[in-house]
């Protein structure tokens, strides 16, 4: 596995919400790595960047944090359109949404999120959400990006 303490950690965040967006943003910027957080706004948006950054894995991010409620194409359509691209299908992907339904969970897993997670209620909490995705999935987890 990289020492992810000396590289630069490319996070995708796909929320319309500017909110969140910020919220989430300043989080990731508080934690001790090297994170670059580029935020799309719409599933569309998203699935664009994507495709023209599959050729070169290089230019994939490391990891995608998705919201589901999108305009143009929402997240569940997102991930179906991603695990049908083989060079996109390996993506490491965090569903990070309001919506806390049984389908919305299922589905989110039969389409190969990696982990599904509410937001917080509270935005104070958005810093020890960060730090739990950061804890596992940059410093404890081999990414497929990190592996090429």
């Amino acid at each position: 596995m990289m020492d992810r303490r000396a590289a630069t950690i490319d996070l995708l965040l796909i929320e319309d919400d500017s909110e969140d967006a910020r919220h989430l943003s300043e989080a990731f910027s508080e934690i001790d790595l090297e994170i670059t957080v580029r935020v799309v706004t719409d599933g569309a948006e998203a699935l664009k960047l994507l495709s023209n950054s599959a050729s070169d894995p290089s230019a994939l991010p490391d990891l995608i944090l998705l919201d589901l409620n999108l305009p143009r194409l929402s997240g569940l359509e997102l991930l179906r359109e991603i695990g049908d691209e083989p060079a996109l299908a390996r993506l490491p992907i965090l569903v990070v949404t309001k919506s806390a339904t049984v389908d919305d969970v299922r589905e989110s897993y039969e389409l190969a999120a990696n982990a599904y997670l509410t937001k917080p209620a509270d935005p104070a909490e958005y810093a020890e959400l960060a730090e739990a995705i950061a804890d596992f999935w940059l410093r404890r987890v081999a990414l497929p990006t990190s592996a090429l």
